[in-house]
């Protein structure tokens, strides 16, 4: 698993560097040439990329999609066969199972309170053991329904039971590398080939850190305090040395150095850093450095992100002030990444002037380079020229359909997801908290289907479009500006024949330079035997 893997520069490749040609031919799988490539003509064909050719494989494979329709099992399992690409949205905490967050309290001594809390032993009056839950399954099930969305009534407030639910959990979350082995499992067996997963690094030395430095309005002068004397890169070494413990947990949980290891352990994983975006201004400030400073010491952090309720008081008060701290930042340290929530918010949840700004903000003065939810697009001002300023920029929008649906209301012809598509905006479709949700991505793929009316080549570019912006090293299988080139590979990779014959030796030194290449042309390959079991052969 990449995630364990720390070096002093940033990996390039998939593969272990004394590994040769014939050993890159022998891990990556071959994809079958693409034969007789058409246009596709159909109406749902308007929102894709000019010049999308569809070979035979895939046009048979729409039809059986097609034929799919009116038995849900099979349909079911057409997505859950799916190649989906990867997970760029994705909160740790919030994508564990509940009931392996129910299996941690309990392993870990923990107690459930009278609000159904985890708390820490002893259990005072109206708690009890949160191992209890093995064996009583009313109070199995009530901890369930307290900890995530399952039988949440819809006249109720889904926006605060959804975000109450860490607050209630968050006792049970100190095993980062058992819970990113049980995360990782799912995502490999929901057939996706790479997870970015939201953290929190060094989050009470971080804190101590701002409260001794204090907030300074200058963020020049801030970001000095921060670094004199060693204390900032402290704090840095310090999440680098959790991540390390997480790594190591990780792999004993999962069994990846044993004959057997879990699925898991094969998948490609960076982390993201999150910031508590309704925390002080010195506690936000401190922790987009340490964030920052930490993508540019240690591969296994990629980027940068801001968490909590959009629309939380702070959030919105301090929001402007953070774009700039952020511009600021990334004048400090150009090789971060950095992606946002931002725009997740609608009319009624704030004031309507407060929906006119927040992408923007993110877009042009932070410079984000993929925008999550962007749920208020059509609200923010001069909404049309913004997308097409993200569509040129190649902003990327991370659409968890089911979060916004339970946490906002909105969904279907609510939802902008087709407003983006006819701008050109990149999107891709992400989890946000599937623990939480009770839902996995091929859900999410599935709904899109059937909302949007989305024939297979859309739903096999959204997967690919998932790994063509994700913050992995190295370049793209796909020439540059993947979906304008109707995702044709790159020239060097151009004249193979792969599925017939190996990579051309050109091709292969490519793949094996870059891991996000690679990555794709993994994913490439599991789309050739998808088709061939759905539609019948090339």
């Amino acid at each position: 698993m990449i995630s364990s893997i720390r070096t002093a520069h940033r990996p390039k490749s998939l593969l272990p560097t004394g590994l040769g040609l014939l050993a890159l031919v022998t891990l990556l799988p071959a994809v079958p040439a693409a034969a007789a490539p058409a246009r596709d003509s159909s109406p749902r064909a308007e929102a894709q990329a000019p010049g999308r050719l569809t070979t035979p494989a895939e046009r048979r494979t729409d039809a059986r999609l097609d034929a799919l329709r009116d038995n849900p099992a099979r349909l079911k399992a057409f997505f859950a066969a799916l190649p989906k690409g990867g997970d760029l949205h994705n909160h740790l905490s919030g994508a564990v199972t509940t009931e392996y967050l129910i299996h941690l309290a309990g392993e870990n001594g923990l107690c459930i309170d009278a609000t159904d809390t985890a708390v820490r032993p002893p259990c005072g009056p109206g708690a009890r053991p949160a191992a209890d839950a093995r064996t009583d399954a009313a109070f199995r099930q009530r901890i369930v329904r307290a900890w995530s969305m399952q039988d949440f009534p819809a006249d109720q407030s889904g926006h605060d039971h959804f975000f109450d639910t860490f607050g209630k959990f968050g006792e049970a979350t100190r095993d980062r590398g058992k819970m990113l082995a049980n995360v990782a499992n799912t995502v490999v067996e929901q057939n996706q080939f790479y997870l970015e997963t939201l953290v929190t690094p060094a989050s009470d030395s971080a804190k101590k850190l701002a409260e001794s430095v204090g907030y300074d309005a200058d963020l020049a002068a801030f970001h000095r305090k921060l670094v004199a004397g060693g204390k900032l890169d402290a704090v840095v070494a310090e999440a680098v040395r959790e991540a390390d413990a997480a790594d190591t947990q990780f792999r004993e949980t999962a069994h990846c150095d044993t004959d057997r290891p879990d699925p898991g352990c094969r998948l490609p994983v960076r982390w993201i850093s999150q910031v508590s975006r309704g925390s002080s201004n010195e506690r936000v400030f401190t922790q987009m450095a340490v964030g920052m400073r930490l993508a540019e010491r240690d591969p296994r952090f990629v980027a940068v992100n801001l968490v909590q309720p959009e629309d939380g008081e702070s959030a919105l008060r301090n929001y402007r002030l953070q774009m700039r701290m952020l511009q600021y930042l990334r004048t400090q340290y150009p090789d971060a990444r950095l992606t946002l929530h931002a725009g997740e918010l609608t009319p009624g949840l704030v004031k309507p002037e407060d929906l006119t700004f927040h992408i923007r903000e993110a877009v042009l003065v932070a410079g984000a380079e993929r925008i999550g939810h962007g749920v208020d697009l059509v609200h923010e001002d001069d909404w049309r020229q913004l997308a097409r300023t993200m569509a040129r920029r190649d902003v990327a929008v991370e659409v968890p359909f089911s979060s916004n649906k339970q946490i906002l209301g909105v969904a279907g012809d609510d939802h902008p997801f087709n407003a983006y598509r006819r701008y050109g905006v990149p999107v891709v479709l992400a989890t946000d908290d599937p623990g939480v949700s009770r839902i996995d991505i091929s859900h999410e793929y599935q709904y899109a289907r059937a909302t949007y009316g989305l024939s297979y080549t859309e739903l096999k570019d959204l997967a690919r479009a998932s790994l063509t912006y994700a913050f992995l090293d190295g370049d793209s299988l796909w020439a540059t500006g993947a979906q304008r080139s109707g995702y044709r590979p790159v020239r060097v990779c151009a004249g193979s024949r792969p599925g017939i014959a190996p990579p051309a030796p050109a091709c292969a030194r490519y793949l094996a330079d870059n891991a996000k290449a690679a990555t794709e042309w993994r994913q490439e390959a599991a789309f050739a035997g998808f088709e061939r079991r759905q539609g019948g052969a090339r």
